[in-house]
This record gives structure tokens, sequence and C-alpha cells, in this order.
């Protein structure tokens, strides 16, 4: 096993297995994590595997991630329990407040329960975007328009998520809920002036974040450029909120980063804004490439806060906590 500090770079690999290319470079001193996708999971036994496979290869091991929110975006689904869109948490709440809240903590232990029993250490969730209407890409994974009950809800979910061992990830940092264009497929403009966002910005406020991603959004009233890469959305972030978590940027191969250039103008771009991880997911070529060609100067302090996502002791699932997750999500389906 080699001893290596983590690096600025989260990466994908292509199938169930690791192969020995994919062995080699994650072993690379610019990798700092692995994200997983559908095409990474057969079943529970199998995503274990892999995970134990990659956690094998470094000290410290490599974090895991994925993007498991439920709903729509529950990378993992044969052998795990289909947990429903948080939209039906907002439902509830607007009926039952409190139990939307406790079914938001059983709904987040059960999540992280389940992806940390197979190794995966951290899911991106959850989202904090507000259900404004336009945007389909979010939709139905927003709890709600009201940001009071995004924030009371999201905060029952982290609570959660950590009693399972399992920190958090808000995003989209400043919200993405407000705009009809996909990031994934073109670069989103939201032309409200600040003090329009405030509402979008009372979650990240209120909440104890572990991690932020910023979304692929410009809001030229702030800045011209997207959030992931604008340093003064993001010392905004640090400053103003107080936040000293990871900030992640979002997929650097999505059309919403095409802003900055060529992947490895990208990395610079996102690295100089101020993001502490950089994923590049789905596209080996343009990690080689940044493998390759990006040379950033080493940051201690963006090192040890990536350091405080790496893999966590062993813990023992609580039945009784598990029992409470499966029933709220009968409760909401």
């Amino acid at each position: 096993m080699k001893t290596l500090p983590l690096g600025p770079l989260m990466i994908d690999v292509a199938g169930l297995e690791l192969t020995d290319a994919e062995r080699e470079r994650l072993a690379h001193p610019l990798v700092g994590g692995v994200i997983l996708f559908k095409h990474n999971y057969r079943d529970p036994q199998q995503l274990t595997a892999i995970c134990a496979a990659i956690h094998g290869l470094r000290s410290p091991a490599l974090p895991i991630a994925i993007d498991h929110e439920g709903g729509r975006v529950q990378r993992c689904r044969a052998g795990f329990t289909h947990v429903p869109p948080m939209r039906r948490l907002g439902e509830l709440w607007d009926s039952d407040p409190a139990a939307a809240r406790q079914a938001a903590s059983s709904l987040g232990y059960l999540l992280a329960a389940e992806l940390r029993a197979c190794g995966v250490d951290y899911s991106f969730t959850p989202v904090l975007d507000l259900d404004w209407g336009p945007s389909g890409v979010i939709g139905d994974r927003a709890f709600h328009k009201n940001p009071e009950a995004v924030a009371e809800l999201a905060g029952a979910l982290i609570e959660g998520l950590r009693a399972a061992g399992m920190g958090c990830c808000g995003k989209h940092f400043p919200g993405h809920g407000w705009v009809a264009a996909d990031s994934h497929l073109a670069i989103p403009v939201d032309e409200r002036s600040l003090a329009e966002m405030e509402p979008d910005l009372t979650p990240y406020r209120r909440l104890r974040l572990d991690g932020v991603m910023p979304a692929h959004v410009i809001y030229p009233k702030v800045d011209p450029r997207p959030a992931g890469f604008s340093p003064l959305w993001l010392a905004k972030l640090r400053t103003e909120f107080k936040f000293d978590g990871v900030i992640f940027s979002d997929d650097l191969s999505m059309e919403g980063a095409a802003f900055a250039g060529n992947m490895v103008q990208r990395a610079e771009a996102a690295w100089a804004a101020g993001c502490d991880m950089l994923l590049i997911c789905n596209s080996p070529d343009a990690v080689a490439d940044v493998l390759a060609n990006w040379k950033p100067e080493p940051d201690p302090h963006r090192a040890a806060r990536v350091a405080r996502i790496a893999p966590g002791s062993a813990w023992q699932q609580d039945a009784a906590r598990y029992a409470a997750g499966t029933a709220a999500v009968q409760r909401l389906t």
C-alpha cells in the first residue's frame, strides 16, 4: 500500500472492478478521491468488493463518493432501498412539519447506512436548491420552495447521515432552482440580483455543512463567471457564511464548465477560484490530460480540509434507526 497525501482531483473508473491501468492512475499524487456511478454498480457484494479494492490502494485511503440522493438520482438500485425524491418530504412538511423532520432524519440514516455497509464513504447530498419551478434538472430533487422548510428538512437529513458516519455536501451553491437550463448541457444564467437571491442562500446560512458544491450557473449581477469558477462567490462562502469544509467543483466535464476552456484550463480556473476538490467524470482522456499537464502549487490548508473526508472508522448499524428509515420510505411512497 502506497503512503500518499490526498490530492485535489476526484475521478471515476470505468466498470465493475478496477483495471491495472486504473490502479496506476488512482496512485497518482494529484488524485484524492473516486466517484462512482450507475455503471460501477451491480449489487451490494460487487460494490463492497470494488470499494475494498480502492481503499486498499493508498494510505490514507481514497474517499469514495457517489450521487445518491433518492428519487431520480440514486446510483445503486438492486439490493438497495429505493429512497423517494426529497420533494415527498416537502409535501409531508406542508401537513405535518414534525413528522417530516423525523422522516428526513430516518431517510438520511437509511441512505448513509446502506452505502457505508458497502464501503462508500460519502454521498453528494442534500440538494439545497429551492423548488422555484422552472428547473427540470432539479425538480423533485429539491425539498421545497420555502427556504425555512429546506433548511429544516436538510438539517434533519444531515443528522441522519452523520448518525451513520457520513458527512454531507450541500449543493448547488448559491442556487440552481431558478434557471430552466440544465448545466449538464448548457451554461445557465440567473439574472437575479444578490438581494433577490437571499431565499436561496438561507439554507447555507443555517446549516453546518461538511462540503459544498457550487453550481455551474452564471449570476451576472454578482460575477460574470459561473459560481464554481468565481473567486467572489467562493470567498463569500468562506467569509460571510463562515464555511470551512471542502468545496467540491461540480463535474468539470459538464457543458456548464465549458466557460473556462479545455480541461486543464477548467481545473486551473476552479482551483484558482477556491475549489478544494475538482471532479472530472466520464472523461478518461481529459483526466489523463490534467494529470499530465496540471501543476498546482501545494496548499496545506486545502489538503487538511480534504483529509477530513478520508474514510472513517468502522461503525455498527443501529437496527432501530434502520427500521425507522424503511418505515419512512413506505410512508412516503
